[in-house]
């Protein structure tokens, strides 16, 4: 055969002929899958916008698109933070969410009382959102600082509710409606503790009905999105059973496009947090991450782990992702925290962790809400783990799914052949091994001198065009526990 058919073999005129075609030439280098975010929630209820999934590179453009204040808005703020401590080049895709009819906003209020003494400043806070400060002067009415506290509310563009004066008191309610906003933390501060003003605040409740989030996951498509923010709250059953159920699709044979979706808790207690993920013992798509403590809504307390963690899934997927710090997530107390005790019991739960250290959240365990009782080992726990086998799944697609694979000549090992083009199960073999090698030179694999000798390949004693490949991979592990014992004595003088 010829090595170059540029020109017609049966030419015999003079020419010159030049063809190029493209030719996949990476060899034994490994390609890394690159990580894809999606997020998806609700914008504004009073903004305008389209349902269909876009991509964006800033907050500020998605506030335009969705509100500002909005769940979709105060994520891109912790994907897209001003200084640029984000998700970098991984590309953010929004599925956005209209509201559910007949759904609520949650509502709460903000009562003052008692006689200003003395000219003070003060903020209101809602969800760790700070307002403008605000002034009331001596001997101020009710009604002015009702007035005054409005304003200072509805200045900030990034507040996740709107102010309304009631002339005694301060009404406010979620930008959107549904239960996602119910529990969001609103508090008074001051510098002053001299100004007279007390503030009764009624917590953000009553929201009813989030939207459902099926319609975005029926936009994904053949898109592999490999990691998805949810900003619906983990005591939405419905939105983590449809997750779920999506999540389990993309593990199969012809579609082979894995993920993981993340929520979040900020319940202090333990024993609280892993109510939820404790149930749902088979779900290796929903990952709970938490802040116990923290009055930063819980959509936020996912994003901004989120765009910890799939950047080290995207720069090093083989690594985990333990004391990655979330600096963008405001911790609850240190007495809120938990201690091993309430870790080790979480994470057997199918909760992730974190830890505080010098009042930064660091992230901890990072898994899935896997946990089959009696799997003392489950499985499908880390998320690492999900993000080696997509990175496995996906160079052996790059290899297999290649022109040189697809409907090349099937002929038996040992044949003789002319054509260059041709396979055998040899070739599949030898194909599923270079792969294992790569995959373990990037420490994604474990062992690959077992994994290659056990690889097996034939033609299919049916199906004469068909090829069937075994190849049994070991994941690599993670040094998430270090166990050293140090042993120690006094020093005592040498006898002559």
């Amino acid at each position: 055969m010829s090595i170059s058919t540029a020109v017609d073999a049966s030419s015999v005129a003079r020419a010159v002929g030049i063809s190029s075609q493209f030719s996949n030439s990476r060899g034994s280098r490994f390609t890394a899958l690159a990580q894809r975010l999606a997020v998806v929630g609700q914008g504004a209820s009073a903004s305008t916008y389209s349902a269909v999934k876009a991509q964006f590179t800033s907050a500020l453009a998605v506030a335009a698109a969705y509100g500002f204040g909005s769940p979709l808005h105060l994520v891109a703020m912790q994907l897209f933070p001003a200084n640029g401590d984000g998700v970098g080049r991984i590309p953010v895709t929004l599925y956005p969410l209209a509201d559910a009819a007949s759904s609520v906003a949650a509502s709460g209020s903000i009562t003052p009382s008692g006689t200003q003494t003395a000219p003070a400043s003060y903020v209101v806070r809602v969800g760790n959102v700070t307002s403008i400060p605000f002034t009331i002067a001596a001997g101020a009415t009710v009604a002015a600082r009702c007035a005054s506290m409005t304003a200072a509310i509805n200045a900030q563009l990034n507040m996740p509710v709107v102010a309304t004066d009631a002339t005694t008191r301060v009404d406010i309610a979620a930008k959107w409606k549904g239960t996602s906003a119910n529990g969001i933390f609103t508090e008074v501060a001051s510098s002053s503790t001299t100004g007279g003003t007390s503030f009764a605040v009624t917590q953000l409740a009553g929201g009813l009905i989030n939207p459902s989030v099926q319609t975005a996951l029926d936009q994904v498509g053949s898109t592999w999105e490999t990691m998805i923010v949810n900003c619906m709250e983990p005591g939405d059953a419905t939105a983590l059973d449809a997750i779920s159920v999506f999540g389990e699709s993309r593990w199969g044979a012809l579609v082979r496009k894995p993920l993981v979706s993340f929520t979040a808790d900020t319940q202090a207690a333990a024993s609280s947090a892993i109510t939820i993920p404790g149930a749902r013992t088979s779900d290796r798509t929903n990952v709970q991450l938490v802040a116990p403590g923290s009055r930063d809504p819980r959509f936020v307390v996912a994003a901004r782990q989120v765009a910890r963690i799939a950047a080290m899934a995207d720069s090093n997927p083989a690594h985990d992702y333990g004391s990655l710090p979330a600096d963008g997530i405001t911790p609850g107390t240190d007495a809120q925290q938990w201690l091993y005790t309430d870790r080790d019991v979480a994470v057997k739960a199918g909760c992730s962790t974190i830890e505080v250290k010098d009042r930064v959240v660091t992230i901890g365990d990072v898994v899935t809400m896997y946990h089959p009782a009696g799997d003392e080992l489950p499985a499908y726990r880390y998320v690492v783990d999900i993000v080696k086998l997509q990175n496995a799944l996906y160079n052996f697609a790059l290899e297999f799914e290649s022109a040189e694979w697809n409907g090349a000549p099937l002929l038996p090992d040992g044949q003789p052949t002319l054509n260059a083009t041709a396979k055998t199960p040899g070739a599949a073999v030898a194909a599923a091994a270079a792969i294992t090698d790569i995959l373990a030179a990037q420490a994604i694999l474990s062992d690959p001198k077992a994994t290659k000798a056990l690889i097996v390949a034939e033609i299919d004693a049916s199906n004469p065009k068909r090829v069937n490949l075994r190849t049994p991979l070991k994941v690599s592990g993670n040094t998430n526990i270090i166990s050293t014992s140090v042993e120690w004595s006094f020093n005592f003088a040498s006898s002559v």
